[in-house]
């Protein structure tokens, strides 16, 4: 079988559960090393570096909170040991319910800390990686559709979304030289397990007007991700690539 991105370090943050799980797992299948990074729950990440090693591939745990600047140096001398990272995948984001008129600004600065700021500081730390190694590589950020669409309740959410957007955008242009490409990821509605701390779905969930009549799945979105790092992807930067099943149209 063919291992088409055998000998690539790849780190994918929040790959303890849901989208982070299925693109840390699609990465290895096809020949990665994977670093697994989480903020907390480090029984989950332990069980995803379990599964890739018991399937034949190679994972470590690399926990830490991105939105700590001191976090992402230490990341960086993790993967600097395995040779540097080629792919970096900045996936890790909070979720909340809360309207404007009570939202403080603890919880909009959370939110951008640890999407916006967090990419930033992994992007200091390991784009130098990238260009060192002199071979290109990838960088793919995840966004959202509601960042799209306008969602009651999520305004800080979607600000560090668009953000994210924003920033590839211009790394795109600026890495280019060096051969690295850099993209976001808009997933749509996908059939996923909120974690307590986000709140109940908002209420328009079940009613969403979907043309292909279904949630789309993680190993959709780890599949588009998957596209971008590897060889086929070559050609893609500066790009948002919405998954959404036509819920919202370019």
């Amino acid at each position: 079988m063919s291992a088409p991105l055998q000998g690539r370090i790849a780190l994918v943050t929040g790959a303890g559960r849901n989208i982070g799980r299925a693109i840390a797992l699609t990465l290895a299948r096809d020949g990665a090393t994977v670093l697994v990074n989480g903020r907390k729950d480090r029984d989950a990440v332990d069980d995803v570096v379990r599964e890739i090693e018991a399937a034949g591939g190679k994972a470590q745990a690399a926990m830490g909170d991105v939105s700590d600047p001191a976090v992402a140096p230490m990341l960086a001398r993790q993967a600097e040991a395995l040779g540097g990272v080629d792919i970096l995948v900045s996936n890790a984001g909070l979720r909340r319910q809360t309207s404007f008129l009570d939202m403080s600004f603890e919880e909009w600065r959370e939110i951008l800390s640890v999407a916006l700021d967090g990419a930033f500081l992994l992007g200091k730390a390991f784009v130098p990686q990238m260009v060192a190694k002199g071979k290109g590589g990838a960088f793919v950020a995840m966004s959202g559709i509601s960042t799209h669409l306008g969602v009651a309740n999520r305004c800080h959410v979607s600000v560090s979304k668009s953000g994210l957007e924003g920033l590839m955008r211009s790394l795109a242009v600026e890495l280019a030289p060096h051969r690295i490409t850099c993209n976001a990821v808009s997933p749509g509605a996908i059939d996923t397990t909120r974690a307590a701390s986000a709140g109940p779905a908002p209420p328009s969930r079940a009613n969403r007007a979907i043309p292909l009549k279904r949630f789309g799945t993680v190993d959709e979105i780890a599949a588009m991700v998957r596209l971008l790092v590897g060889p086929e992807g070559g050609f893609i930067t500066g790009q948002t690539i919405h998954v959404n099943g036509g819920e919202f149209l370019t």
